[in-house]
């Protein structure tokens, strides 16, 4: 295969992307090539990504469970190896894992963390080094209207999501001096394969007080699969829009559902505030 000759890299950007087999990793793949940039293509089956672009100087697809340090670490090797640099990493793969907390198993929440989180945390570790040599990079992280608000029967997914949130604001912080952005993004519904038969996990405990809860969620779960308003392909123009700014924004709010839910978010904040407001002031000691 060998390494991409420099003046072939001349002025273009290598953009690692995780999840790329399928759904909104697709897309995201499709619009980077479009751009005109080099694209490491990364998912627990890389043959999908070769059958989808085919095979091609500016794209590699490699194996990446991101569960996996050592996976991390050998796709972000073979980046370099292959193109010299990383520049733009979207950590995109996740998993939905759906059921009300009491229902998830200890095994199910371990899963989706790993996977929504720490898998997140597994590529950027792996991918920072090359960035501070750099001195230059940006990370992207893939979240949901679900790292905004929760809501019944993804408590589990939400928690990943608030968790991936709050890492990427704190590391935002201690990356910047070496010239590395950050961006979040919230997609809303998007018509991807997420609410697909075989995307969706439901909980592997039942509970009969939340029996017919639990029935009428799955059912409406399972309604969405091919219905969201999204389109994937839209979004990933949209992110190359983002990235190309100068600095890029360190969140993006993806569609005008999200848009309406982070609203809500602050009129929420706001009234809850106002609520206690004198209560919070008078917490001091008395010097």
């Amino acid at each position: 295969m060998g390494t991409y000759k420099e003046t072939e890299m001349a002025g273009r950007q290598v953009w690692l992307i995780t999840g790329a087999a399928r759904g909104m990793g697709t897309s995201f793949v499709k619009a980077a090539l479009a751009e005109g940039h080099a694209v490491v293509a990364t998912g627990r089956r890389p043959e999908e990504v070769t059958q989808t672009f085919g095979t091609r100087d500016d794209l590699l697809a490699i194996r990446l469970d991101v569960t996996s340090t050592e996976d991390a670490d050998a796709a972000v090797a073979a980046a370099v190896e292959r193109f010299g640099h990383v520049d733009v990493a979207v950590n995109n793969a996740g998993a939905s894992f759906k059921g009300y907390f009491e229902e998830m198993s200890p095994c199910q929440v371990e899963q989706q963390l790993a996977t929504n989180l720490i898998g997140p945390m597994n590529v950027t570790r792996a991918v920072l080094p090359v960035m501070r040599r750099q001195r230059s990079g940006h990370l992207v992280a893939i979240s949901s209207g679900a790292g905004l608000l929760g809501f019944e029967y993804s408590s589990v997914y939400a928690a990943s999501k608030f968790g991936l949130e709050g890492w990427m604001g704190a590391l935002a912080q201690e990356v910047a001096p070496f010239g590395i952005r950050t961006t979040i993004v919230n997609p809303g519904f998007f018509r991807t394969g997420l609410a697909s038969p075989e995307s969706l996990i439901w909980p592997e405990i039942a509970i009969d007080d939340y029996a017919e809860r639990s029935a009428a969620q799955r059912l409406w779960w399972q309604a969405q699969d091919g219905q969201q308003a999204g389109d994937p392909d839209k979004l990933a123009r949209a992110l190359m829009t983002i990235a190309a700014e100068d600095p890029p924004p360190q969140r993006f709010i993806a569609g005008p559902d999200v848009l309406a839910l982070a609203e809500r978010k602050i009129a929420e904040l706001q009234r809850q505030l106002e609520a206690h407001r004198e209560l919070s002031s008078s917490l001091s000691f008395e010097d």
